[in-house]
């Protein structure tokens, strides 16, 4: 069984002659013509494409999955993250709402205020400036 490697222009764009396979002095089972447009080789699998032992190719599958394993703890360690600071900002929110700032008037002590059962909520100053007229009746 022989088969035809038809001529070619390498990657390096030579011309490569055809040859027949097997070649001349080279092992006897590589019948088939392997490889692609740009590089044809004599090889004994049809469904070869190309013309490297498969050992560099373990390497490259060890080295991905590798890379994919450092990538799938970068993102597992990220995604924790994220999960931590949420609940942490959702656990330490406060437990009822917060009205905001007190407003009492400059000077008057807190303790002095007026009292919500006094008649006048005026602060002190402002009944002079405007003076209340009585109404008789």
């Amino acid at each position: 069984m022989s088969a035809e490697c038809t001529s070619y222009y390498s990657a390096d764009n030579v011309f490569v002659n055809g040859s027949s396979c097997p070649k001349a002095g080279g092992d006897a089972r590589a019948a088939f013509c392997c490889g692609f447009n740009d590089i044809k080789y004599c090889c004994d699998d049809p469904n070869s494409f190309f013309p490297y032992e498969y050992g560099y190719m373990w390497w490259l599958s060890v080295g991905a999955l590798i890379g994919l394993s450092i990538a799938a703890v970068v993102l597992l360690a990220f995604l924790i993250t994220v999960f931590v600071l949420c609940y942490l900002f959702i656990a330490t929110k406060p437990s009822r709402l917060d009205s905001g700032l007190q407003l009492r008037a400059p000077g008057l002590d807190p303790s002095e205020g007026p009292s919500p059962s006094s008649p006048s909520h005026q602060r002190p100053g402002l009944q002079d400036e405007h003076p209340q007229q009585e109404v008789g009746l």
